[in-house]
């Protein structure tokens, strides 16, 4: 099988996590291709492969732009698949918790007509040591309002990478069907 990773990322961890994904992806034996979706080539061909997820993270209340034209230039062969959203931010860590990150889903699928077969939220990372100084303060205030860490000398990841392995076990299971 053949499994096309399109994401998007702007400090790292969805590339890290789509990595991940990818690499489980090939351990099972099957065909993984990622691509950011910044840098897409012309002549990608949906239709190449039996499956896709899409991974975004979520900033400022929404996803990667790129990645809601991927989406919309390539809508009627992405529902003709199995496909998967993962949608990667910090409200499931903060204590904004599970809805507002489901919101922020919902929003990016109305927005692009998009009707995956799947979903998943995967909470993201705090890398305070790549941000600004105006960027880690804002960070730090959001932060401490929900309730999470504030020590901006380190970095915090908080994806479950355990659950991460068996979403995509499960996706490559129902894809197999």
């Amino acid at each position: 099988m053949k499994v096309l990773i399109v994401y998007g990322t702007t400090e790292g961890q969805t590339r890290k996590i789509s990595q991940r994904i990818a690499d489980h992806i090939d351990q099972k034996g099957h065909d993984a291709q990622l691509i950011d979706s910044t840098s897409l080539p012309k002549d990608l061909s949906i239709d190449a492969y039996d499956a896709v997820i899409v991974a975004a993270s979520v900033h400022q209340h929404r996803h990667q732009a790129a990645l809601v034209h991927f989406v919309k230039d390539n809508l009627e062969h992405l529902q003709k698949k199995p496909t998967a959203f993962v949608s990667v931010g910090l409200a499931l860590v903060l204590e904004e918790d599970q809805q507002e990150a489901q919101e922020y889903v919902d929003q990016f699928l109305t927005e692009t007509g998009w009707q995956p077969t799947h979903t998943e939220l995967v909470a993201g990372a705090l890398v305070y040591t790549q941000y600004d100084f105006f960027k880690r303060q804002i960070m730090k205030f959001i932060v401490r309002k929900g309730g999470g860490p504030t020590d901006a000398s380190q970095d915090y990841e908080f994806t479950d990478w355990e659950a991460l392995s068996r979403f995509v076990d499960l996706f490559i299971e129902n894809v197999g069907r």
